[in-house]
């Protein structure tokens, strides 16, 4: 870690030091910290620290009514993100780090049990018109809740939909592309080919490769300042603006409880229990006027989702098989206050033997300078397996130069 935090100050300095050198362009709050471009414009970096600090207030049910309130505080993401063009203004790049707690979890065996401090580094080519190639560790182009940044999103967190299926990041290549029809009719193909087993891994491929196909239409043109993959309506759209997409996923023998995530299905040998499990996301976004709408449908369906020795017993690991249904919408405000209600459930198939979940939030935030300043706070209520289980009241804010 100590090298860790060394090598990202050393990073910094250099920054600082051209632009003593060489000029530093114009910049202000919410485009980057440092902003600079070489003299003989062969290479760019932006500079532009985040970070989100959360409270949390929560009440579990007991039968009768609700026990004593735990309380708590942390700073759920603290992230340094770089990224802008080398050589070619064709050949853009992005590398984000994580500091926080929650942003190092999760080393294992297959990481080196380092911290899991790496979030993307990825090299994005337009190699011609609308066509690229990208490289590298980023988010896969799964369902759109998990594709928008946590930085730009309009309740707390994201929903069970996306803790539960979402297939997040991965090491591999993406194929993008973008075909427009005409003025107002657009498509958008991504295809990704990756090693399955999640970021970060330095002992792999495990099991075999994922493949991954997300199809995208947007039928009355394109978003306002990439507004399709955000949370809010900040930019007011003038004209009704809508996605819709779907998405498949197929990892082949994964060896993850929730394909590339969740934790390694080890068996009695020491080897891993192998299974293909394939991922379907339905989802659209809508804005028009400061109202906001998203909706996702996630399911997982895996092979053998039951994890078994050699011997043939039963390890006790099951894939998180199942399906969700996510819906939130949202109405801004001229002063930039915002109002949000989202409904979610997760439906487990029987062979998990989880419970299943349903959990209802109302949510407001107050931008000062759109998702680069703001200040949420949301109320949650949970049921699991039909029972009131908790609510929950979070609040917090969100820094990003």
């Amino acid at each position: 870690m100590k090298n860790y935090f060394l090598a990202a100050i050393a990073l910094v300095a250099f920054v600082f030091s051209a632009h003593a050198q060489q000029g530093v362009d114009e910049t202000s709050f919410g485009k980057g910290l440092l902003n600079f471009t070489a003299k003989d414009n062969s290479f760019s970096v932006k500079f532009a620290p985040r970070f989100q600090v959360r409270q949390y207030s929560s009440w579990d049910a007991n039968g009768s009514g609700y026990d004593k309130a735990e309380h708590g505080f942390l700073v759920r993401r603290a992230r340094l993100k770089f990224d802008g063009f080398a050589y070619s203004k064709n050949l853009k790049y992005k590398i984000e780090l994580g500091l926080s707690n929650n942003d190092l979890s999760g080393s294992n065996p297959y990481t080196k049990n380092a911290p899991n401090q790496i979030l993307d580094a990825v090299i994005m080519w337009t190699f011609a018109k609308n066509w690229e190639l990208w490289a590298g560790q980023t988010k896969l182009p799964g369902n759109v809740e998990r594709v928008v940044s946590s930085a730009n999103l309009q309740l707390i967190d994201r929903s069970l939909l996306n803790s539960r299926f979402n297939i997040d990041r991965d090491l591999g290549i993406q194929l993008r592309h973008k075909s427009k029809w005409s003025d107002n009719f657009i498509t958008r193909e991504k295809f990704a080919l990756s090693q399955g087993e999640g970021r970060n891994v330095t002992s792999g491929n495990e099991g075999g490769l994922q493949y991954t196909a997300r199809f995208e239409v947007l039928p009355f043109g394109e978003f306002t300042k990439k507004g399709d993959y955000s949370n809010a309506d900040l930019a007011r759209e003038q004209s009704p603006k809508l996605m819709l997409t779907y998405t498949y996923n197929h990892n082949n023998n994964a060896v993850k409880t929730r394909s590339g995530l969740g934790s390694y299905m080890q068996l009695s040998d020491g080897s891993l229990y192998q299974t293909d499990i394939n991922t379907t996301f339905v989802d659209a976004m809508f804005k028009y006027n400061g109202i906001s709408v998203m909706a996702e449908y996630a399911k997982r369906v895996s092979d053998d989702p039951i994890a078994v020795n050699p011997n043939g017993s039963a390890t006790g690991t099951v894939v998180w098989d199942g399906s969700a249904v996510n819906a939130q919408i949202g109405y801004l405000f001229k002063n930039n206050v915002e109002l949000v209600g989202r409904y979610t459930s997760v439906d487990y198939a029987e062979v998990t033997s989880k419970a299943d979940e349903k959990q209802y939030t109302i949510g407001i935030s107050k931008y000062i300078v759109g998702h680069k300043l703001k200040v949420q706070s949301d109320l949650v209520k949970t049921f699991v397996g039909g029972e009131n289980d908790n609510i929950q009241f979070r609040s917090g804010f969100e820094l990003h130069f």
